[in-house]
């Protein structure tokens, strides 16, 4: 792959935020390296000032989930970071952004980015979004009216309706009968569970570029009279899980068939589906094959995910940001690329960057934002939160019906 055209001065900046126990995950001074080779700078941004001194940018590349979550719920310093972002992409159209935080923001709630799945159009493609509803209400009796109007049979997984900000996103349960419904902790999404021997199928999103990892997940289960399963989505569904509820029960590993692997391509298309109706670069679709059916059910889908085993992560991602660059650039009018920002320069062959900050920061010079992402928050901000989601999507109906 060919350097973008450097212009004069120091190469192209690529401004990034993420937590840091993200940045240790991906190893991401090896990504500065890899930047260097195409002709970029890496600077991390300080959230807690402008961005316009930190700059000029030719793209931001965030993975801000958590922080847009605490600001959705009131949380004042959440919300200050945030406004500096989208000030600073308001006020430089020229800049790319991978993700547009709006875009971001659809699937920051589970039922809004499932009515998203469900919208999607890939049941031309023999796939499913399993019928869900939200729960928002303590209610027992009203929730089980909700439940039948929705579709959602025994047993269901019950998921917290903010899927980022807190480890409580993660914590699930699986509830086998009406008697268990009391174990629902709203807000939640309730969503019928799906057969599917215990195989769970990543598929890692890098722009055009899509990954398949094989991974295990829940045993299959049937209505019964059994008390609920309370566990850590990401517990059972490591690579290295050794967790009971992935093991199959004799009965179902010797006569229940094993639907054989989903073909790439009908995954391809999936996934390119839901990418039409997110418009996100960087992103990961759950899937499990139905046993009795062979249908491929969509269970999650998430914002710019851990990529673990994903081949060559670091070009794949720089060929991403290349094509997002490049492609920003030409849909930009030349009004903007010739009045707004330095850091763009005008004719053919040119990069989409040229002038650079006068900042020496270099990957890892910054500290974190010593924002804290990991704690978990109040259920009235959850719920206030979930309001604000569906009030912008337009999310009011009962959905899987």
């Amino acid at each position: 792959m060919s350097k973008m055209t450097e212009q004069k001065g120091r190469p192209n900046i690529i401004g990034y935020w993420m937590s840091e126990k993200k940045r240790q995950k991906l190893n991401w001074t090896e990504f500065g390296t890899t930047c260097k080779r195409h002709g970029f700078d890496l600077v991390k941004l300080d959230l807690t000032r402008s961005l316009e001194d930190q700059g000029p940018f030719c793209v931001i590349l965030h993975k801000l989930t958590d922080i847009i979550v605490l600001a959705g719920q009131g949380d004042k310093k959440a919300e200050a970071m945030v406004q500096r972002v989208e000030s600073y992409l308001d006020a430089h159209p020229e800049v790319a952004v991978i993700d547009p935080l709006d875009n971001v923001r659809k699937l920051l709630d589970r039922f809004h980015s499932y009515s998203i799945s469900l919208r999607s159009g890939v049941d031309s493609l023999d796939a499913f979004t399993p019928n869900f509803v939200e729960l928002l209400s303590e209610d027992v009796e009203d929730n089980l009216r909700r439940l039948k109007e929705a579709g959602v049979t025994f047993p269901f997984v019950c998921k917290p309706s903010v899927a980022h900000g807190s480890s409580r996103a993660h914590k699930m349960c699986l509830i086998f009968n009406e008697r268990g419904v009391r174990d629902c902790q709203p807000p939640c999404v309730a969503q019928s569970f799906i057969n599917h021997n215990a195989i769970l199928y990543k598929i890692y999103v890098v722009g055009d570029r899509q990954h398949i990892v094989e991974r295990p997940s829940l045993k299959n289960f049937y209505p019964c009279d059994r008390d609920t399963i309370f566990y850590d989505s990401h517990d059972v569904s490591k690579a290295d899980s050794q967790s009971a509820l992935s093991v199959l029960d004799p009965e179902d590993a010797a006569t229940v068939p094993q639907p054989p692997p989903p073909d790439p391509e009908r995954l391809r298309a999936v996934v390119d589906a839901l990418r039409s109706k997110l418009g996100l670069a960087l992103l990961g679709v759950d899937v499990v094959v139905e046993n009795c059916s062979g249908r491929i059910a969509i269970i999650d889908i998430n914002a710019y995910p851990g990529y673990d085993g994903f081949p060559n992560f670091f070009e794949s991602l720089m060929t991403c940001i290349l094509g997002a660059v490049e492609s920003h650039r030409t849909d930009m009018p030349d009004a903007v690329l010739s009045n707004g920002s330095d850091s763009f320069s005008s004719g053919p062959g040119s990069s989409a960057c040229s002038k650079t900050s006068s900042s020496t920061s270099s990957p890892g010079d910054q500290d974190d934002s010593g924002f804290d992402t990991g704690g978990d928050s109040s259920d009235e901000k959850k719920k206030k939160w979930g309001r604000r989601l569906r009030g912008s999507g337009g999310f009011a109906a009962v959905a899987g019906k």
